[in-house]
């Protein structure tokens, strides 16, 4: 089924572009009739927007986006308002060509005041001022206080004896009370003679009187680059504003040879602004309209490939397509493999080979190519090829192999990884050529082999949501790179976790998939067939073993009691005979008691995660943590 044109996503791009360019049109339109009229009225004796006695003029503006952001003015009568650190203040006088201004708070916007428990707060007459309730500060704007307003408050103190206000109900009050200058933030300190102080009777009564006449601000142009860029502004005859949507308010320059081109608009014709708004709003529609037909199109397009991939459409229905990895083509990974030349087979598994491969961009990868199935195999491991692409795709980590690609075809499913040129660790411990590659296996380089093993569990299991039980960590599934750092791969066809939900009347999910590799699986699976994250680190466990004893995790040429080698190694441990299963390759090593206590400690560890109940076994974290004090340990040694 097709999905329906996205009228919603036209409509909605459309009104956006039309918003943003009616905005711009507006505030440029506004800031030329501001200008327009402050040419005009100058010679006016009256003003709706006192104390001015025409428009404000740069830095001042009384219309959004014209000015300076910090100079916005609220025009009304008696006095106009102006905005500071949103407090708002009435703007009593301001001399043309100054830089100062003679402001008053004003009170609707002072909060917090209690007039039942501080009555002195409280005056009638002009504004009914009001003293706030904490410090005025301008810190963050151009504005600063007059030194002759903290002067005044500098020279004021109460008069003997003092006349406090209940200082437990308004300790702000008697705090200004005793110190005035606490009342205007950012006053400096300033030398004054003591003698010099006027005793005041009515400290509040005077800093109410103070108030309501005005607190004399200034501004420094100098420290401001709004002014600078202004002067430049105007020498081409523009006017000076700013963006007022975005929230960084950048300055804007208003040309009107640039913003209304003759014929299409004048900054007097505001129907031409309409007109050229209505234009424009019905090109984007069309623009609009057509990339949206070419993306409906297309979607139609995929919607029927999907249908005729059911592999597609199944990744897709769990995950958009711009997070899956990408897609090789069957000839391409074909012509990288030379037609999958048996002598470039890495090795056999039971779903899969795996061949060494040369993309087109020349890197080296690993291509894994599943074996034909019958018909209902083929449908299980297409499933498990899907979620292997899932889980792989959702994880990043550099103790775990890339997955960097993946095809679906008729011709084969095919996987494209990381390739790891040193094989595994099982080659180091027990291949037929072992001897060289297991001298380069000292204990320092086993002991950090054994830590980035436990730090990509520890990121499967705590770092990924769900969290993803590996469920096959062998000795053949860590792959070693020449520097001796290892990969943890070969998550398995089928072998990774596929998660379905349970039955309407259960919460939570069930992880089903094959059983794992013969000696490292959990003995505890087999008895509940409940999978936990402890189950990885049963098999953590055996691989330890192998690493301090350098024996095959299943060996049928032991004796029977002895062919697991977890079950034999938890047996010598138990009776104190653990050197007699430790690494003949570490033996010369082996009589350092540093080092020995390191292999002990090891074995120890081992000993925990392949206990017989789950909740005896350290999980990942514990195993980072421990691992890594046996490293500095040996590193000590």
């Amino acid at each position: 089924m097709s999905p329906p044109p996205p009228w919603s996503i036209i409509s909605l791009v459309a009104f956006i572009l039309l918003r943003l360019l009616f905005i711009d049109l507006t505030t440029a339109y506004t800031c030329y009739s501001g200008a327009a009229a402050d040419d005009t009225d100058r010679s006016s004796s009256s003003s709706s927007c006192p104390p001015f006695t025409s428009s404000p003029s740069f830095p001042f503006a009384s219309s959004p986006g014209c000015g300076h952001p910090s100079f916005q003015i609220r025009c009304s009568s008696p006095h106009s308002f102006i905005s500071i650190n949103n407090l708002s203040f009435a703007l009593l006088s301001h001399e043309p060509n100054s830089t100062s201004l003679l402001l008053s708070p004003q009170p609707s916007l002072i909060t917090n005041v209690t007039e039942s428990s501080c009555p002195n707060s409280v005056t009638t007459g002009f504004f009914n001022s009001i003293i706030p309730d904490r410090s005025i500060n301008l810190s963050g704007s151009p504005f600063r206080f007059s030194d002759a307003s903290c002067s005044r408050l500098f020279l004021l103190r109460p008069c003997e004896p003092l006349s406090l206000p209940n200082c437990s109900q308004c300790p702000w009050e008697c705090e200004i009370h005793n110190n005035p200058v606490r009342l205007l933030s950012g006053c400096g300190a300033k030398l004054h003679n003591v003698s010099e102080q006027r005793c005041q009777e009515d400290v509040l009564g005077y800093l109410r009187s103070f108030l309501k006449y005005g607190i004399q601000m200034e501004w420094d142009e100098n420290d401001d680059p709004y002014f600078s860029s202004c002067e430049g502004c105007q020498a081409q005859n523009g006017v000076c504003g700013f963006n007022y949507s975005d929230p960084r308010k950048p300055f804007l320059c208003f040309h009107s040879q640039t913003q209304f081109p003759p014929p299409w608009i004048h900054r007097n014709n505001q129907n031409r602004i309409v007109l050229f708004c209505t234009l424009f709003m019905f090109i984007c529609l069309f623009i609009v309209v057509g990339v949206a037909t070419l993306i409906y199109r297309f979607k139609a397009l995929e919607s029927q490939k999907s249908e005729e991939d059911p592999t597609t459409l199944f990744l897709h229905r769990h995950r958009s397509a711009n997070l899956l990895p990408p897609v090789f083509t069957y000839g391409d990974l074909e012509a990288s493999t030379n037609r999958f030349d048996p002598r470039n087979k890495l090795g056999d598994g039971g779903f899969g080979s795996v061949y060494i491969g040369q993309l087109s961009d020349g890197q080296i990868v690993a291509v894994k190519k599943l074996h034909r199935q019958q018909a209902m195999a083929a449908a299980a491991s297409t499933k498990a090829f899907c979620n292997e692409i899932l889980i792989l795709s959702s994880i990043d980590h550099p103790n775990l192999v890339k997955l960097h690609g993946y095809c679906s075809d008729p011709r084969g499913l095919v996987l494209v990884y990381d390739y790891v040129p040193n094989g595994t660790l099982a080659d180091h411990l027990h291949g037929s050529k072992s001897l060289e590659k297991k001298r380069s296996l000292t204990w320092q380089v086993r002991v950090e082999v054994a830590l980035q093993t436990a730090m990509a569990l520890e990121y499967l299991h705590f770092s990924v949501e769900p969290a993803i039980v590996h469920r096959d960590i062998t000795s053949s599934n860590i792959f070693v790179e020449k520097d001796m750092r290892i990969k943890v791969g070969d998550f398995g066809l089928s072998r990774l976790l596929v998660f379905e939900s349970l039955s309407s009347k259960s919460s939570g999910y069930v992880w089903t998939g094959p059983q794992g590799t013969p000696g490292y699986l959990d003995p505890e699976y087999h008895r509940s067939f409940r999978l936990t994250e402890k189950s990885d680190v049963y098999s953590f466990g055996v691989v330890l073993f192998e690493l301090i004893s350098g024996m095959k995790a299943v060996d049928l040429s032991r004796d029977k009691r002895e062919v697991s080698l977890a079950d034999m190694v938890v047996l010598k441990i138990q009776v104190g005979s653990l050197h007699q299963v430790v690494d003949p390759f570490l033996l010369p090593e082996g009589d350092d008691a540093i080092l020995m206590g390191s292999v002990e400690a090891m074995a120890e560890l081992a000993f925990r995660c392949v206990a017989a109940d789950k909740d005896d076994r350290p999980d990942a974290r514990e195993l980072v943590t421990e691992l890594k004090r046996i490293r500095n340990r040996t590193r000590g040694h």
